[in-house]
Parts: structure tokens; C-alpha cells; sequence
């Protein structure tokens, strides 16, 4: 029988300690808090998580998406797995365009670049 370990939800850190998708989070309204954090559950949570939340981007250094609709607004959260079980919260957006902003993704790898250059990987 296999088993499935929960993934593990961390928050990219700054070298200041600031925590970019914390704040951003604590910027929301509750019910769109509530509705990207409900989304974080179901990625620790299942084995398999369906692409119309959690997606890896093409043409990036190994970054995923979490992606969050609130009625007709649309949130993105960026990150990046440590490992085979934890996945690292790096970059937040509310998601204006059809077209993920190719800038909000350079920042995501900028930092997911950070955090191994500081971790030493």
C-alpha cells in the first residue's frame, strides 16, 4: 500500500526576515484570506491536487502556482518546492490580466534563487 506524506506549506523569508505572501495575505479581505488559505490546505492535503489550483510553469526554474479565483477575481501565489515535501510560499499577486505578468514570475524565481543561495544549495 502506498502512502502519502503531507506536503509541508513554508513562507519564503527574506534576508531582513520580511515574509512578501504573509504580507500580502494580511492586505486581503477576510473571505479572499480565507478562500487562498482554504487552497493551501488542499495542496498539504492531497495526494494529488487538481491543475485548476496547483500548476507547475513552463519555461521557469522549477516554479508552481497556486491558483485562486474569489467570484471574478483571481489570485496567484508563487512558489517553489525544497525537497520532495515542502513546497515554499515566495510571491502573491491579484491576478489583473489573463496572461500571468512575466514580472511577477521574475520575482518569484528571484527569490526562490535567494532563498537556496542563503540555504547553500
Amino acid at each position: 500500500m502506498l502512502t502519502f506524506t503531507m506536503r509541508k506549506i513554508a513562507f519564503y523569508r527574506t534576508g531582513a526576515g520580511r515574509c512578501p505572501v504573509e504580507e500580502f495575505l494580511d492586505s486581503l479581505e477576510g473571505a479572499h484570506a480565507q478562500r487562498i488559505a482554504w487552497v493551501l490546505r488542499l495542496i498539504e492535503e492531497m495526494h494529488i491536487v487538481p491543475a485548476c489550483y496547483f500548476k507547475k510553469l513552463v519555461d521557469t526554474e522549477d516554479l508552481w502556482e497556486v491558483r485562486i479565483r474569489v467570484g471574478k477575481i483571481a489570485f496567484r501565489v508563487f512558489g517553489f518546492f525544497d525537497g520532495p515535501q515542502t513546497f515554499v510560499l515566495d510571491h502573491a499577486i491579484r491576478k489583473k490580466t489573463r496572461k500571468t505578468p512575466r514580472s511577477a514570475i521574475a520575482i518569484a524565481e528571484e527569490r526562490r534563487r535567494d532563498y537556496f543561495g542563503r540555504k547553500g544549495k
